[in-house]
């Protein structure tokens, strides 16, 4: 099974170490960005099954960012972080296509519990889509060999 691929965008560097050395030591892929521009490059640049995003960056709102980023990256799930929680944020964040909102400070075992909640339910979603695929071929295949059957 192919290794997953986490993102993590967050301006405070003692964050992005902590959350990279826990997932790391899980066996994730992780990378780090710390301003929205940086994400949008590299997300742009590469597939990652999830971002970990603050809601506080120096250069853009965490909730334009998983915005900006669902136009492009839809298959990504998005995980919004914060240590400024309010409903308003909250809201406003699953509304823009956040998968979860999580509030800091974050224990690493709600850390890892979202993280692998998050990316089972891609598996899921890219089952299903294969699936819904594969039905489809089928029966235009079975409609083919019908017409000239």
């Amino acid at each position: 099974m192919r290794k997953k691929s986490i993102l993590i965008v967050d301006d405070d560097k003692a964050v992005l170490k902590s959350f990279k050395d826990i997932l790391e030591s899980e066996g994730y892929i992780v990378d780090t960005a710390e301003t929205g521009q940086e994400a949008l490059e590299k997300t742009e640049a590469r597939f990652y099954n999830l971002v970990l995003l603050d809601i506080k960056l120096p250069d853009i709102e965490g909730t334009e960012l998983i915005a900006e980023m669902r136009e492009y990256t839809p298959r990504m799930m998005k995980a919004m972080i914060t240590g400024h929680a309010t409903l308003d944020n909250a809201v406003e964040a699953l509304n823009l296509g956040a998968d979860a909102y999580i509030m800091k400070p974050v224990k690493p075992e709600e850390l890892l519990r979202v993280v692998e909640e998050k990316l089972l339910e891609q598996e899921e979603m890219e089952k299903i889509s294969e699936e819904k695929v594969a039905g489809w071929i089928e029966s235009r295949v079975r409609r083919l060999e019908e017409e000239q059957g």
